[in-house]
Protein backbone atom coordinates (compact mmCIF):
# COMPACT_ATOMS: atom_id res chain seq x y z
CA UNK A 1 0.00 0.00 0.00
CA UNK A 2 2.85 2.95 0.84
CA UNK A 3 4.13 1.78 -2.67
CA UNK A 4 1.27 2.21 -4.23
CA UNK A 5 1.26 5.78 -2.06
CA UNK A 6 4.26 7.03 -2.74
CA UNK A 7 3.78 6.18 -6.81
CA UNK A 8 0.59 7.58 -7.04
CA UNK A 9 2.15 11.03 -5.70
CA UNK A 10 4.72 11.45 -7.60
CA UNK A 11 2.10 10.65 -10.59
CA UNK A 12 0.50 13.57 -9.28
CA UNK A 13 4.22 15.61 -9.37
CA UNK A 14 5.43 14.50 -12.69
CA UNK A 15 1.49 15.61 -14.05
CA UNK A 16 1.11 19.03 -12.85
CA UNK A 17 2.03 21.75 -15.52
CA UNK A 18 5.53 23.73 -14.65
CA UNK A 19 4.65 27.31 -13.42
CA UNK A 20 6.53 30.43 -15.43
CA UNK A 21 8.65 30.63 -12.30
CA UNK A 22 10.01 27.44 -12.36
CA UNK A 23 10.82 27.76 -15.83
CA UNK A 24 12.43 30.96 -15.06
CA UNK A 25 14.23 29.09 -12.22
CA UNK A 26 15.83 26.68 -14.74
CA UNK A 27 16.89 28.81 -17.09
CA UNK A 28 18.36 31.39 -14.84
CA UNK A 29 20.27 28.54 -13.54
CA UNK A 30 21.79 27.05 -17.28
CA UNK A 31 22.14 30.85 -17.56
CA UNK A 32 24.72 31.16 -14.76
CA UNK A 33 26.57 27.87 -15.55
CA UNK A 34 27.12 29.09 -19.22
CA UNK A 35 28.45 32.08 -17.65
CA UNK A 36 30.46 30.66 -15.62
CA UNK A 37 31.92 28.02 -17.21
CA UNK A 38 35.09 29.93 -18.76
CA UNK A 39 38.10 28.29 -19.60
CA UNK A 40 40.60 28.77 -16.89
CA UNK A 41 44.58 28.43 -17.74
CA UNK A 42 45.55 28.94 -14.23
CA UNK A 43 44.42 26.67 -11.39
CA UNK A 44 45.08 27.32 -7.27
CA UNK A 45 47.32 24.99 -6.35
CA UNK A 46 46.21 24.21 -2.59
CA UNK A 47 43.29 22.94 -3.80
CA UNK A 48 43.25 18.95 -5.24
CA UNK A 49 40.40 17.24 -7.21
CA UNK A 50 39.82 14.39 -5.80
CA UNK A 51 38.50 10.66 -7.26
CA UNK A 52 34.93 11.01 -6.88
CA UNK A 53 34.54 14.79 -8.17
CA UNK A 54 36.12 13.39 -11.61
CA UNK A 55 34.11 10.09 -11.89
CA UNK A 56 31.01 12.30 -11.28
CA UNK A 57 32.23 14.56 -13.99
CA UNK A 58 32.94 11.87 -16.42
CA UNK A 59 29.48 10.44 -15.36
CA UNK A 60 28.03 12.94 -17.50
CA UNK A 61 28.80 10.74 -20.66
CA UNK A 62 26.36 8.18 -19.34
CA UNK A 63 23.39 10.57 -19.89
CA UNK A 64 24.40 12.81 -22.45
CA UNK A 65 23.69 12.22 -26.92
CA UNK A 66 26.06 10.61 -29.15
CA UNK A 67 26.50 10.75 -32.72
CA UNK A 68 24.71 7.66 -34.31
CA UNK A 69 24.37 6.46 -30.41
CA UNK A 70 28.09 4.45 -30.90
CA UNK A 71 29.52 5.87 -27.70
CA UNK A 72 32.91 5.73 -28.22
CA UNK A 73 34.73 8.12 -25.94
CA UNK A 74 36.77 6.48 -23.20
CA UNK A 75 38.32 8.37 -20.33
CA UNK A 76 41.38 8.30 -18.46
CA UNK A 77 40.98 10.48 -15.15
CA UNK A 78 44.20 11.83 -14.06
CA UNK A 79 44.95 13.22 -10.43
CA UNK A 80 47.65 15.16 -9.00
CA UNK A 81 50.02 12.40 -8.66
CA UNK A 82 50.77 11.95 -12.31
CA UNK A 83 49.37 15.06 -13.04
CA UNK A 84 52.56 17.13 -13.55
CA UNK A 85 53.00 13.59 -16.69
CA UNK A 86 50.18 15.72 -18.46
CA UNK A 87 51.38 19.59 -17.48
CA UNK A 88 54.93 19.58 -18.86
CA UNK A 89 53.33 17.84 -22.62
CA UNK A 90 50.81 20.66 -23.21
CA UNK A 91 50.52 23.87 -24.03
CA UNK A 92 48.12 26.56 -23.18
CA UNK A 93 47.31 30.45 -24.22
CA UNK A 94 47.90 29.75 -27.65
CA UNK A 95 47.04 33.84 -28.12
CA UNK A 96 49.17 34.92 -25.14
CA UNK A 97 52.61 32.85 -26.23
CA UNK A 98 54.51 35.68 -24.06
CA UNK A 99 53.15 34.67 -21.18
CA UNK A 100 54.33 30.80 -21.42
CA UNK A 101 50.82 29.66 -19.53
CA UNK A 102 50.33 28.19 -17.35
CA UNK A 103 52.10 30.61 -14.52
CA UNK A 104 54.69 28.45 -12.13
CA UNK A 105 52.38 27.55 -9.21
CA UNK A 106 48.73 27.51 -10.98
CA UNK A 107 48.89 24.27 -13.02
CA UNK A 108 46.46 22.08 -13.45
CA UNK A 109 46.32 19.37 -10.77
CA UNK A 110 43.92 16.79 -12.19
CA UNK A 111 43.17 16.01 -16.32
CA UNK A 112 40.56 13.58 -17.97
CA UNK A 113 42.21 12.43 -20.93
CA UNK A 114 39.47 11.91 -23.74
CA UNK A 115 40.18 8.75 -26.41
CA UNK A 116 37.81 6.81 -28.80
CA UNK A 117 37.80 3.37 -29.62
CA UNK A 118 37.24 3.87 -33.25
CA UNK A 119 39.03 6.22 -35.26
CA UNK A 120 38.56 10.28 -35.54
CA UNK A 121 35.65 11.16 -38.12
CA UNK A 122 32.89 13.50 -37.78
CA UNK A 123 30.58 11.55 -35.76
CA UNK A 124 33.38 11.45 -33.14
CA UNK A 125 34.33 14.99 -33.00
CA UNK A 126 30.40 15.59 -32.71
CA UNK A 127 30.45 13.46 -29.50
CA UNK A 128 33.58 14.95 -28.61
CA UNK A 129 32.37 18.51 -28.76
CA UNK A 130 29.15 17.67 -27.07
CA UNK A 131 31.00 15.41 -24.31
CA UNK A 132 33.40 18.08 -23.03
CA UNK A 133 31.17 20.92 -23.11
CA UNK A 134 29.04 18.57 -20.56
CA UNK A 135 32.08 17.37 -18.40
CA UNK A 136 33.10 21.26 -17.96
CA UNK A 137 29.23 22.06 -17.20
CA UNK A 138 29.14 19.49 -14.31
CA UNK A 139 32.50 20.60 -13.18
CA UNK A 140 31.48 24.22 -12.62
CA UNK A 141 27.73 22.85 -10.67
CA UNK A 142 30.02 21.35 -8.47
CA UNK A 143 32.57 24.53 -8.11
CA UNK A 144 35.09 23.49 -10.44
CA UNK A 145 36.69 24.89 -13.47
CA UNK A 146 38.48 23.97 -16.44
CA UNK A 147 39.40 24.51 -19.94
CA UNK A 148 40.03 21.74 -23.08
CA UNK A 149 43.03 21.14 -24.50
CA UNK A 150 44.00 20.13 -28.07
CA UNK A 151 47.50 21.35 -27.79
CA UNK A 152 49.74 17.87 -26.98
CA UNK A 153 52.01 15.73 -28.76
CA UNK A 154 48.89 12.49 -28.83
CA UNK A 155 51.68 9.79 -29.38
CA UNK A 156 53.43 10.40 -26.13
CA UNK A 157 50.36 10.99 -23.65
CA UNK A 158 49.42 7.70 -25.05
CA UNK A 159 53.16 5.98 -24.13
CA UNK A 160 53.17 7.68 -20.72
CA UNK A 161 49.98 6.31 -20.04
CA UNK A 162 49.75 3.13 -21.78
CA UNK A 163 46.45 4.35 -23.07
CA UNK A 164 44.66 1.45 -24.97
CA UNK A 165 43.06 4.02 -27.14
CA UNK A 166 44.12 6.96 -29.12
CA UNK A 167 43.74 10.35 -27.23
CA UNK A 168 41.43 13.21 -28.39
CA UNK A 169 41.59 15.89 -26.12
CA UNK A 170 42.74 16.51 -22.18
CA UNK A 171 40.21 18.67 -20.32
CA UNK A 172 42.28 19.97 -17.08
CA UNK A 173 40.04 20.18 -14.27
CA UNK A 174 40.53 22.49 -10.72
CA UNK A 175 39.72 25.53 -9.17
CA UNK A 176 40.32 28.22 -11.37
CA UNK A 177 42.22 31.46 -10.32
CA UNK A 178 41.52 33.70 -12.79
CA UNK A 179 39.21 37.03 -13.50
CA UNK A 180 37.65 36.20 -16.40
CA UNK A 181 35.05 38.68 -18.14
CA UNK A 182 32.91 38.16 -21.23
CA UNK A 183 32.99 41.05 -24.16
CA UNK A 184 30.37 41.31 -26.56
CA UNK A 185 31.84 42.21 -29.63
CA UNK A 186 30.88 42.33 -33.38
CA UNK A 187 30.97 39.42 -35.82
CA UNK A 188 34.22 41.50 -37.69
CA UNK A 189 35.85 42.40 -34.61
CA UNK A 190 38.66 40.72 -33.55
CA UNK A 191 37.80 37.04 -31.43
CA UNK A 192 41.20 36.75 -29.91
CA UNK A 193 41.02 36.57 -25.84
CA UNK A 194 43.44 39.29 -24.19
CA UNK A 195 44.70 40.07 -20.52
CA UNK A 196 45.03 43.96 -18.91
CA UNK A 197 45.31 44.68 -15.32
CA UNK A 198 44.81 41.00 -14.17
CA UNK A 199 41.85 40.13 -15.93
CA UNK A 200 41.44 37.95 -18.56
CA UNK A 201 38.90 38.87 -21.43
CA UNK A 202 37.05 37.00 -24.17
CA UNK A 203 35.79 38.42 -26.70
CA UNK A 204 32.36 37.00 -27.98
CA UNK A 205 30.16 37.76 -31.36
CA UNK A 206 26.59 39.48 -29.80
CA UNK A 207 23.88 37.43 -30.38
CA UNK A 208 22.61 39.92 -33.78
CA UNK A 209 25.59 39.20 -35.72
CA UNK A 210 24.63 35.44 -34.79
CA UNK A 211 21.43 34.87 -36.44
CA UNK A 212 21.41 35.43 -40.06
CA UNK A 213 18.70 37.04 -41.42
Amino acid sequence: MADNYLGRKMEDYMSQPKTASTVHKSSAALQRLLVKNRSHRGYDAGFKVREDQLRKIIAVNTKIPSARNQQVLRFRPVLADEAHLVTENIRLGGALPQLHLPLPGTEPNAYIIICSTVEESRYVDIDLGISAQSMLLQAVEIGLNGICICAFDKERIRRIFNLEYDPLMIVAIGRGSENIELVEIEASHSHAYYRSDGKHYVPKVRLDDLIMK
